[in-house]
């Protein structure tokens, strides 16, 4: 249970990096920041490259098949508290549904093969 635990909390630091990463690069050309957002942005984004390394789990295409869950799950959180972009029922069920096959993904009884 100890590596469940750990492995989500890295998909959600992957996330929040990605994310934010992302959003200070949009920041800066989309809405014209300084370029100090966008170097921000791309060092956060760099960050995000090494995080995914210390999953517990060994996998990489796995855990960046899963990651793809928690990203579609952590951007609708990120528009909704950010910028203000309410998530509607159909994005819930979508997320909902992701989120399972995370699970099904990532933490599923496998044999020893």
């Amino acid at each position: 249970m100890v590596k469940v635990v750990q492995s989500i909390w890295w998909f959600i630091v992957a996330g929040l990096c990605e994310i934010g990463g992302g959003y200070l690069v949009w920041l800066w050309l989309r809405e014209k920041k300084t370029a100090l957002y966008g170097l921000l942005g791309v060092l956060v984004l760099a960050l995000y490259g090494v995080i995914p390394t210390l999953q517990p789990y060994f996998n990489f295409g796995r855990i960046y098949a899963a990651y793809g869950g928690w990203f579609i799950v952590l951007s609708l959180l990120w528009g909704w508290r950010v910028d203000g972009k309410t998530p509607d029922r159909f994005d819930m069920v979508g997320a909902a549904i992701c989120l399972v096959g995370v699970a099904v993904i990532m933490y599923a009884p496998r044999g020893t093969r």
